[in-house]
């Protein structure tokens, strides 16, 4: 494959709005050891996204300053050691950045195979939320079949994901979400939805028993109502904090009822505990992929000039499931 010596891409100005988010070009990266270079179809948009841009959420020293961190494409060069993948393979990525670009760099390791029958657009939705999903709610949160499992936020990127997982897990799923409209696409894929604003999800699980597990991007005040709303034994995973992380919280229910609250963050995660969350998401995950029996929910494409409208849109909360950004297309 003939590589440019310099591409387009979309970069943070200054920390700010959406508006800060503005068009470059930039030179065409090499790929080191273990390395390969991808070009891009299409970029996923997620909130760390808007989070790196405002300021508060800075890339890895190794990083990309770059915003992006998923993408699907295909394999445009290999660098030393890489084996498992060819120039022209097509391949989604959880990238360290750098997905806001016709080219990036990641590690060979944590790219996965686009699914059968899959297109990019749709491939471009799965790294960012499978790793996040798979690695909190199967690994870290351990969900079991049978299991009540609640999560917030139900019709976003991860919460559409999540829902998917837990049902192939075997889990009875509730979900939480602002609309009536959010609400039915959690039901649609297999949830018993509740609308926040006009129903406590506190009661409703309670009165089924408890959650064994929860899966909470919100954070604040719904530290204390997710402890509530557990059964006894058990857990919370809390992933972000999107109305602030402290709170008051009373930790004698948490020994007397032998609770465990723990979470974890993604990008600051080895390059080696990526990698076997891959390999967990291949063996585990992708054969339902490739049998068409999940798949990510899409929200709207935008072009990758107009990536202050894709934040724009993500920041709104009006969306439903991903948003993604169209950098070369079907062209690639």
């Amino acid at each position: 494959m003939t590589l440019p010596d310099t591409m387009q891409a979309v970069e943070i100005s200054t920390p700010g709005g959406p508006e800060v988010l503005r068009p470059v070009t930039r030179p065409v990266p090499a790929p080191g050891s273990g390395q390969v270079l991808l070009r891009i179809a299409y970029a996923g948009v997620n909130r760390p996204d808007a989070l790196q841009r405002a300021g508060s959420y800075a890339p890895p020293p190794t990083a990309s300053d770059l915003p992006g961190l998923e993408c699907a494409g295909v394999v445009a060069a290999i660098g030393p050691g890489v084996s498992d993948w060819a120039v022209g393979d097509r391949v989604c990525a959880l990238l360290p950045g750098g997905g806001y670009a016709e080219y990036a760099l990641c590690p060979a390791a944590h790219c996965l195979p686009v699914p059968k029958d899959m297109d990019l657009k749709q491939a471009a939705c799965l790294p960012e939320t499978y790793f996040t999903v798979y690695s909190n709610v199967i690994t870290r949160g351990g969900l079991s079949a049978g299991e009540r499992f609640l999560v917030h936020g139900g019709s976003s990127g991860i919460g559409t994901t999540a829902i998917q997982l837990a049902r192939m897990w075997g889990a009875r799923v509730f979900a939480t979400a602002g609309t009536d409209e959010k609400c039915e696409t959690c039901a649609d894929l297999g949830a018993e939805a509740i609308n926040y604003r006009d129903s406590d999800f506190v009661e409703i699980l309670k009165a089924e028993g408890g959650a064994n597990l929860i899966l909470d991007m919100v954070g604040g005040d719904y530290i204390p109502r997710n402890v509530k709303a557990l059964a006894d034994d058990g857990r919370l995973v809390q992933i972000a904090f999107l109305t602030g992380p402290k709170v008051e919280l009373n930790f004698a229910q948490v020994m007397m009822r032998r609770l465990t609250i723990t979470g974890s963050t993604l990008r600051p995660q080895s390059d080696l505990a990526k990698a076997r969350i891959a390999e967990g998401l291949v063996r585990d995950v992708w054969p339902w992929l490739d049998a068409g029996r999940i798949a990510p929910v899409m929200d709207r494409e935008f072009a990758l000039s107009d990536a202050a409208g894709a934040h724009a849109r993500m920041e709104a909360g009006d969306h439903i499931g991903k948003i993604v950004l169209r950098v070369a297309g079907d062209a690639v």
